[in-house]
This record gives structure tokens, sequence and C-alpha cells, in this order.
């Protein structure tokens, strides 16, 4: 298995995780790598076709895959490693990413820092228990959207949408020019869950008919969906009998709601706040995993995916900062190693450049006494001595202590270890 050690890591190409790059590598992150599943960056915007996307950071009025572009130009410009067709399997909270790809095999991904920027799924028929068979022609609205827009493939021509989010009234719009007829767009809520603007340009334009505190209650057909039943719901959300209506249809799109995706922050050891489906973060997008940053629908889901990039600039950059300190804690070291006579030194290692703070103190304790003059003398793994010190003794009770001074720095530039000898003085 190959292994790969990185600045920042950010699982997830979409608005959030390309917005992430970018801000990551301007706050000094030399090595930043986005990783994602699927064959391109952009997530879920590649098959958003409709205009909507930017006002608010590019003020243009774009589609989906004009947006990603924008910041895919941005991602290249910035040289960001960028892994394609890459499944990450296992997140750990020491930072170790797993992954797999076709082109690359099984790789473990070392990161100083990563961001969670995985965006959420749609909630399933499963999750809210739709009574009938399980024939064909029942799809979440995003798969719907991808069929469509990328597949080129019309899944019916009688539609029943449930539930009124903007993916939902979207989609209604967009199977209508496609030559489909929705028959109704039923919502459980007495007031829309998506955009308003969204109802205006999806569904009053388009003379779609919505009911407001209805659900689908049924749903009909073996092998093929041919009616679902609709009934009325209560303020508890409980269908109302004697108001049910069986409405021919051949597709159902449902439209109920996101689900952050979040399994690989849970393996991690993130804590996940119950009332958004995502991760606690503080006001820099970290989690209470020291190093582990989310950003975008993973933390909550958003109206406006500018939002989205905009938390997703402040997740990467918090995430190059912590990086780059990390790699400061983490930089050359030099190796100091206990000589003749010496038992043992601390620290084990030091950052040379911590010496444009001032010396570096440096303590030891000796292997046996000594009653007589002593000499310390401190020498580089070229052979070149460094500081010599005397003492009137040294024993293995009392720790002794050694400066290296501060106006050494630029003779340590290959300096890989330093070691402490300690010898009699002769003829003291």
């Amino acid at each position: 298995m190959r292994e790969k050690a990185i600045d920042v890591a950010i699982i997830g190409s979409g608005p959030a995780g390309m917005a992430a790059a970018i801000s990551a590598k301007q706050a000094g992150a030399e090595d930043v790598l986005l990783i994602d599943r699927e064959i391109e960056e952009g997530g879920i915007l590649n098959q958003c076709i409709h205009n909507g996307f930017g006002t608010q950071i590019f003020r243009k009025d774009l589609t989906g895959p004009e947006y990603v572009h924008f910041f895919a130009e941005k991602v290249m410009a910035s040289n960001v490693k960028v892994w394609n067709d890459t499944m990450v399997l296992e997140l750990t909270p020491e930072r170790e990413i797993y992954a797999i790809s076709p082109e690359r095999g099984m790789v473990k991904i070392k990161a100083r820092s990563v961001v969670l920027a995985m965006g959420c799924r749609e909630r399933p028929r499963g999750a809210i228990n739709i009574p009938g068979d399980r024939p064909s022609g029942v799809y979440t609205a995003g798969t719907v959207q991808r069929l469509i827009n990328i597949e080129g493939y019309m899944p019916g021509e009688r539609f029943v949408i449930l539930g009124s989010g903007d993916i939902g009234m979207i989609m209604a719009r967009r199977v209508t020019l496609e030559g489909g007829r929705v028959e109704r767009v039923v919502e459980i809520l007495p007031y829309l869950s998506g955009l308003r603007r969204n109802y205006s340009q999806c569904i009053v334009d388009y003379n779609i008919p919505l009911q407001l505190s209805h659900t689908v209650v049924r749903i009909n057909g073996r092998k093929h969906l041919e009616s679902v039943t609709i009934a009325k719901v209560d303020e508890k959300r409980k269908p109302i009998a004697g108001t049910e209506e069986t409405i021919p249809a051949d597709t159902l799109i449902l439209s109920v709601g996101l689900i952050p995706e979040n399994e690989l922050s849970k393996q991690a050891g993130v804590l996940i706040d119950p009332l958004t489906g995502g991760p606690y973060v503080d006001e820099s997008m970290q989690t209470n995993i020291p190093g582990i940053f989310a950003a975008g629908n993973v933390v909550h889901v958003y109206d406006l995916v500018d939002w989205v990039s905009k938390a997703g600039e402040l997740a990467g950059r918090s995430a190059g900062k912590y990086a780059v300190k990390h790699k400061e804690e983490s930089r050359r070291k030099i190796r100091l190693l206990p000589g003749k006579n010496v038992h043992h030194i601390v620290p084990q290692f030091f950052d040379p450049l911590s010496l444009e703070e001032g010396e570096q103190k440096i303590q030891f304790r000796v292997t046996k006494p000594f009653e007589t003059t002593v000499k310390v003398s401190m020498i580089g793994n070229n052979n070149k001595k460094v500081k010599e010190r005397i003492l009137r003794y040294a024993r293995p009770s009392e720790m002794i202590e050694i400066n290296i001074p501060q106006s050494i720095i630029g003779s340590l530039s290959r300096v890989k270890t330093l070691s402490i000898d300690v010898e009699e003085v002769k003829n003291a």
C-alpha cells in the first residue's frame, strides 16, 4: 500500500471542497489534496443545469456547471492536487485517510489537517415509510435530475412529486420542459419548504398544482407504478380519513429532505449534532477532533451554494493555518544525542529556527560523578564543536544545563545531530 504525507486533505470536491482547497493554499499550505469519488470536480452541481448560482460570490446568474467551472479554474491555478475517481474508505482521529482508486490502488494519506466536505444525500422512501409495494418508478429528485440532465433519460410521462423543497420544485419545472406532465406537487407541511423564488419560477409560472398539508399515503402498482394515493393531514401531520385521492402516475419523485453525509466523520470520532445531523464546529469550522474541519452541507444543509462556498473558504483557511503551524512544529529537527559520560538529554529534538527567538536550553545528566573540573562539549555530526563549557564538577543527581546560543543558527543549516560529551580536564 502506497503512503503519502500532505498538508491539507479535502474530502469532497463540491462547492465547499473546491473553495476549501483554494483557501487552504492561500493560507500558506503547500501540499493540498482534493479527493472525490466522482470522475470530475463539482459534486451535485454538475447535474444542476438550471441557473441561480453565483449571485453573491460572482454577481452573476450562473448554471451549476458554470459555477463549477469558475472554481475549477481557480483550483487548477492554485496547483491543488486533485484525485478524482477515488473513494475514501476510512478516516482516523489521527488524520489518516485510507482511499482506493483504479489508478492508484489502495493509498494511505497522512494529513496535517483535513476538511470534511462530503455534502449531503437525499432521504429515501424507506426513511418516510410510505405503504405499498415496491414497484419501479419511484425515485428521489436528485436521481431524476441526473437521469435527465446527465444520462439523457426521461424516466416517465406522468409525475407526482412529494415535497416542495427546492430540488422538488426545480424538477417539477424540468420534467415539464421535457414534455412530462406533473399531476401534483404535494407537501406535508402547511407551508413551502423551499425558496419562494423557486415556487414562483417553477410552480406558478408553469401552472403546476400544489397542495400543502397533503402527503402520499400509498404507492399503487406491482411491477411498475400505476398511481399514488394522497390525503390531507392534520396539524400533527396525520392523514385525515376520508380525504384520500388516487392520482394516476407512472413516476413518483421524492423530495423529502437531505441528510449530511457523515459516516467518515463518525469514524474519526467527530461529534454529531442531532439537530443538524452534521458535526459540531467552532468559529473556525473545526470539529472536536483537532485538525479536522468541516464545511458546507456536511455540516448542515444550506439554501444557497454561495453560502456553501463561503463556509468552505473559512474551513480551508483554518485548515491551511493549522497545517502550516503543525508543519512548523514538524520542520527539520536536530537530534540531540547523549555522548561520552552522558546518560540522557532533554529535549531530544529541537528546531534550529527556534533560535530566532533566543537561545535553546538543554538539560542533561551524567552517567557517573566527576568531582574534578569537567569539560562539556557540544559536537555536530560534521565533527565541528558548537560550544564548550567548563564545570567545576558534574554529578548524576544534579541536572546540568547548557544553552545553544542564538549566534550559531547559521552554522546549523546542515547539522542533523548534536552530541554532548563530558570528560575530565587533565591538569586542572
